[in-house]
């Protein structure tokens, strides 16, 4: 059976409202308490493995500390996802991307967790000189790229209701991304590539927040179009890699601030039955591992790309 694999960015309320621009950011506010648990519960049901990318800001504080050992317990990977969840990693230095994945390692392992092997950039924000401290550090694997053409519509739909920032106007990527590889690859230097899979051919993402989205508009929509991307990976050979985050089990009154995220309107309860719904067809249809077990299970022989080819701003 092929394998396919399912991560978790550990995003809080206040990284979220710090990209969308509010200031009630700065207060540090948290969902953390509500979401892990919820979303611990929907993968001991379905007995899934997962990896969980977690906020270095997060880690360092109680509940986010308490998440991590919980995860860890539970048997999950922790890994890393930057410390300050700031989505314009491309802005950064090598020096403060190097003290950005550094801090994020101490955090994790002082919260009771491995040291990571696996990286994501917040707002899939990768550039060059990530990829060397990456390697530079030992870890395996990065799973920053999002292979497709819809950036650009994604930053229209995030900025018409934030303020407009020189940040802000390049979250996302550009249609370049649509260029970039939906198969796992290694980059010159070693690090492995694990994509988050958009729908094949199409090249439109398939991850919780967008299945949310058209939730919102009918179920039956949801889940034909997760239907018709499962059945595009299995015939082109793609094992999926699927992202979900905290907001994929949250209502909108547990993540106060935040209606202008996709699928806030869906009720928490009918967010974790389409959740549920959604690992049990996947695991139906593939061997459902971490992103960490899903690299390891790819073998030696990747095809290389050279870091030449990202797009700046990742």
């Amino acid at each position: 059976m092929t394998v396919a694999s399912v991560s978790l960015d550990l995003d809080n309320l206040w990284a979220y409202l710090k990209t969308h621009g509010d200031p009630a950011w700065e207060r540090r506010p948290s969902f953390l308490r509500v979401a892990t648990p919820r979303l611990l519960e929907v993968f001991g049901e379905h007995g899934l493995t997962t990896t969980v990318f977690v906020v270095g800001a997060d880690a360092v504080r109680d509940d986010g500390a308490q998440a991590v050992a919980d995860i860890t317990a539970a048997g999950h990977e922790v890994a890393n996802h930057s410390f300050g969840h700031e989505p314009w990693l491309h802005r950064y230095s090598r020096v403060e991307l190097e003290a950005e994945v550094a801090r994020t390692e101490d955090a994790i392992v002082a919260a009771g967790a491995p040291r990571p092997v696996g990286f994501r950039g917040p707002g899939y924000s990768v550039t060059p000189d990530l990829l060397d401290v990456l390697a530079a550090r030992g870890y395996r694997y990065d799973a920053s790229t999002l292979p497709t053409w819809i950036g650009p519509l994604a930053r229209f739909y995030h900025n018409r209701s934030a303020p407009s920032t020189e940040e802000s106007d390049e979250l996302f990527g550009g249609f370049g991304k649509v260029r970039a590889p939906n198969r796992p690859y290694r980059w010159h230097n070693g690090v492995v590539e694990l994509p988050v899979t958009t729908m094949p051919l199409l090249r439109v993402p398939i991850h919780g927040s967008y299945l949310l989205q058209l939730h919102q508009v009918s179920p039956s929509l949801a889940r034909g179009y997760f239907r018709a991307a499962l059945r595009l990976c299995r015939s082109t050979g793609v094992g999926p890699s699927l992202l979900l985050h905290p907001t994929d089990v949250l209502g909108a009154t547990e993540a106060p601030g935040m209606e202008f995220f996709p699928g806030m309107a869906v009720p928490a309860v009918r967010k974790v039955e389409l959740l549920g719904w959604v690992l049990g067809v996947l695991r139906r249809h593939f061997e459902v591992v971490g992103t960490g077990a899903h690299v390891a299970a790819l073998g030696a022989e990747l095809p290389v790309r050279d870091v030449g080819r990202l797009e700046r701003s990742g």
